[in-house]
């Protein structure tokens, strides 16, 4: 295993409910790649392991050449590994600028005293993440305020704050009117092309998978069912089955 991301032969088992089997994955650096399946396949559980949440039952999982089996969340974070969860977390009473400054300024803190003293980034960055996702406009709004797929986007900023190699990105678009959807996937694309940051998005909305238009990996019952373009897992029968029942 010597590439970006290499998961080989993951299995995760919670007593005896088996939640990924034998899953193999390899990414590129710099590749947008969707995870696609219906609901309780396997998904977030296979995030939950890539970010140490759960230690696999058996399997390995290397990012850049280290083997992140046993390592703390906090410690995969530094790695360069980000994530963002089906509901939004921000900090409801903060602005939409001090949300972005937390982790702007944790940042700063992992340099040492000299990065606390100079303050981290500050507000040129912050006005660059925010114009970057479309919330210029509301930088000094209450995060409470702002519409449930702002609330994402908000996120989502936060989370390039850290300036991650990988971006894990669970259901962006839960909960999102279409124009929001729509909106999010112009978001990843763009985020994706000036940034050149590896993203790794979790859906089961084939339409909005059709939008992103990228590489796409179908998991069943905790395994790789099959993976290609969007045009080509569509059409497997397989895939078919499993999204709309036998005789569909």
């Amino acid at each position: 295993m010597s590439g970006f991301l290499e998961i080989q032969d993951l299995t995760k088992d919670f007593g005896g409910l088996r939640a990924v089997s034998g899953f193999d994955l390899r990414l590129d650096e710099g590749a947008l790649t969707c995870i696609i399946g219906p609901n309780g396949c396997g998904k977030t559980t296979l995030f939950n392991l890539i970010t140490g949440r759960y230690r696999p039952t058996s399997g390995r999982i290397e990012f850049e050449g280290r083997a992140l089996s046993g390592l703390r969340p906090h410690e995969i974070a530094r790695l360069g590994i980000g994530r963002k969860f089906q509901v939004p977390a921000v900090y409801p009473a903060l602005s939409v600028h001090e949300n972005l400054a937390v982790p702007l300024f944790a940042q700063a803190g992992r340099r040492g005293l000299r990065g606390l003293l100079n303050g981290g980034r500050g507000t040129g960055e912050i006005e660059r993440l925010l114009a970057m996702v479309g919330l210029a406009e509301k930088i000094d709004a209450p995060a409470r305020s702002l519409a449930h797929g702002q609330k994402q986007w908000l996120e989502i900023a936060a989370l390039l704050a850290s300036r991650p190699r990988l971006m894990l990105l669970d259901e962006p678009t839960a909960g999102m009117t279409p124009a929001e959807t729509e909106a999010t996937v112009d978001l990843i694309v763009r985020i994706h092309g000036e940034t050149g940051t590896a993203i790794i998005v979790i859906e089961h909305d084939m339409r909005f998978v059709e939008r992103l238009a990228c590489p796409t990996v179908v998991m069943l019952r905790g395994e790789l069912l099959c993976q290609g373009s969007y045009q080509e897992v569509r059409v497997d029968p397989r895939v078919r089955e499993a999204y709309l029942g036998k005789g569909r």
